[in-house]
C-alpha cells in the first residue's frame, strides 16, 4: 500500500513524498486507517518498524483546520532522544502545513526551562514529553491541558520498566476524559495490558512481531574472551570498509570510553555517548552521527531506543545486553524500514547463558563464527556454565578457571 493513498491531505502527501517515504510498513498499513477514525488503539510492534509516522501522521492530519491555540495532541516517551526524535520527525511531515510542536525534556539549562513554560503556557498544537519534566511543569500550576484530544504513549513498556508509572496515572489525571489514546509498544507484558484497560477505551489491538529483529538483519555472533574483543572488533570493523555507519552497543558506561580508545589507537575515529554527557554534547555527537561525521558511534542502551538514523549499517554488541528484550532494541537499529543490515555480538563465556536466552525469546539460533586464528583460541559454547553458577548461589566461591579471561594456556 501506498502513502498516497492514504485519505489524508495533500500537504501531507507532498511532505511524504520529500521525506522519501513510499509504501507503508505494516504497522502504517493498520493503524493510521484506525487513528483517522478516531478509534483507541494499543499497537505492539517492533522496533524499527515506522511507529512514529503512523501515530504522527494521522494526528497532523487532524490538526490542519485547527483553528484555535490550545494544545490538542499530547506524545509521553521514555528518554529525551527519542523525544527529540520524534519532534523533528513532527517537524519533516508538517514542512507544509501550520502546525507547531514542542519537546519537553530534562537536562537542559534555565533557558530550555523558559521555552518550554513558554510553549506549555501559549499551546503548542504538539507536546512531546518525557514523564518526569513533563509533571515538573504540570506541578507548578500554569499548564492547561483541559483541551488535549489526542493521548499517545510510545515505548510504553520501556517507560513502565524505568518507573514512570506513577508519573503516567498523574499526568493523565490533568487530560479530560474524553480523548483518543494511543498506545504503542515493543512487547507486550501483563503490566502493559493492565495500564491499557484503564486508560484505553475499547481499543483496537495491532500485535506484529514482538520481540524479533527485523527480517533485513544478518545476525551473527563471535565466541570471545575478554582479552580477544578489541583485537576482534578492530577487525571486524577492518573487514567493512564500506560501511559508513555503525554502532557500538556496550552495557557499560566506563566501557565507552574504553572501547573508543582502544579504536583510536588503531586507527579508526570514534565517538562515545552516555548519559555521563551534558545534554548539548550527546545531541553534538549524535548530530554528527547522523549526519556521517562520526563513522563509528559507542553507546550504552540509552541510545538503543529513541534514535532514528537511517542507514545504520551494522551494530555490534560489544557484550551481550542484560535483557534479552535489549537484545532486539539494539539490532532493531539497523535494518529500520525494509532496509538490510548487519548485527554481530561479541560473546564471553559468563554471558553464554544470557545469549541463549536471547535465542530462545527470539525463537532463532544465532551463527557462531570462527575466531581468526591470529587472536589465539576461542571459548567453546557452553550456555549451560552460567546457569550452574548462578544455581550455587554465594555460598561457595567458583573455583577460578583460566577461560574466565582469557585463552587457556597450552599444555
Amino acid at each position: 500500500m501506498k502513502f498516497n493513498s492514504l485519505n489524508i491531505h495533500d500537504s501531507l502527501k507532498e511532505a511524504i513524498a520529500y521525506m522519501g517515504f513510499e509504501a507503508l510498513t505494516p504497522i502504517q498499513e493498520q493503524a493510521i486507517p484506525a487513528i483517522l477514525d478516531g478509534k483507541d488503539l494499543i499497537a505492539c510492534a517492533q522496533t524499527g518498524t515506522g511507529k512514529t509516522v503512523a501515530f504522527v501522521l494521522p494526528v497532523l492530519n487532524k490538526l490542519i483546520d485547527k483553528n484555535n491555540h490550545e494544545t490538542d495532541t499530547l506524545i509521553i516517551v521514555p528518554t529525551r532522544e527519542l523525544a527529540i526524535q520524534i519532534e523533528q520527525q513532527i517537524q519533516g511531515l508538517s514542512y507544509f502545513i501550520s502546525v507547531s510542536s514542542m519537546a519537553v525534556y530534562g537536562g537542559g539549562d534555565g533557558k530550555e526551562w523558559v521555552q518550554q513554560k513558554e510553549a506549555l503556557v501559549n499551546g503548542a498544537d504538539i507536546i512531546v514529553a518525557t514523564p518526569g519534566k513533563l509533571l515538573a511543569h504540570l506541578q507548578m500550576g500554569y499548564v492547561n491541558f483541559s483541551k488535549v484530544k489526542h493521548l499517545i504513549l510510545d515505548e510504553a513498556d520501556r517507560m513502565l520498566d524505568m518507573g514512570f508509572i506513577d508519573d503516567i496515572r498523574q499526568i493523565i489525571s490533568f487530560l479530560p476524559k474524553v480523548r483518543q489514546t494511543l498506545m504503542f509498544s515493543a512487547t507486550m507484558p501483563n503490566s502493559i495490558k493492565l495500564l491499557s484497560k484503564n486508560i484505553l477505551n475499547q481499543p483496537l489491538e495491532i500485535i506484529l512481531s514482538i520481540s524479533k529483529p527485523a527480517a533485513g538483519v544478518e545476525q551473527n555472533a563471535y565466541l570471545a574472551y575478554d582479552a580477544q574483543k578489541d583485537k576482534l572488533l578492530v577487525n571486524i570493523i577492518e573487514e567493512r570498509k564500506l560501511y559508513d555507519s555503525i554502532i557500538i552497543f556496550t552495557s557499560a558506561k566506563i566501557k565507552v570510553n574504553e572501547i573508543v580508545h582502544a579504536l583510536s589507537r588503531a586507527g579508526h575515529k570514534a565517538k562515545g555517548i552516555s548519559s555521563n554527557l551534558e545534554q548539548d554534547k550527546r545531541e553534538e555527537v549524535l548530530q554528527d552521527f547522523k549526519s556521517k561525521k562520526t563513522r563509528i558511534l559507542v553507546a550504552t542502551d540509552v541510545l538503543s531506543r529513541g534514535i532514528d538514523v537511517k542507514e545504520i549499517n551494522m551494530v555490534i554488541n560489544y557484550d551481550v545486553p542484560h535483557d534479552a528484550e535489549d537484545y532486539v532494541h539494539r539490532v532493531g537499529r539497523t535494518a529500520r524500514a525494509s532496509t538490510k543490515g548487519e548485527a554481530i555480538t561479541l560473546v564471553n563465556p559468563r554471558d553464554m547463558y544470557k545469549f541463549a536466552k536471547i535465542e530462545k525469546l527470539i525463537e532463532k539460533e544465532i551463527p557462531k563464527l570462527t575466531m581468526p586464528t591470529e587472536f589465539g583460541e576461542a571459548p567453546a559454547w557452553n550456555p549451560q556454565k552460567e546457569k550452574i553458577i548462578k544455581g550455587k548461589g554465594n555460598r561457595h566461591k567458583p573455583r577460578k578457571k583460566p577461560t574466565s579471561k582469557g585463552p587457556a594456556p597450552k599444555s
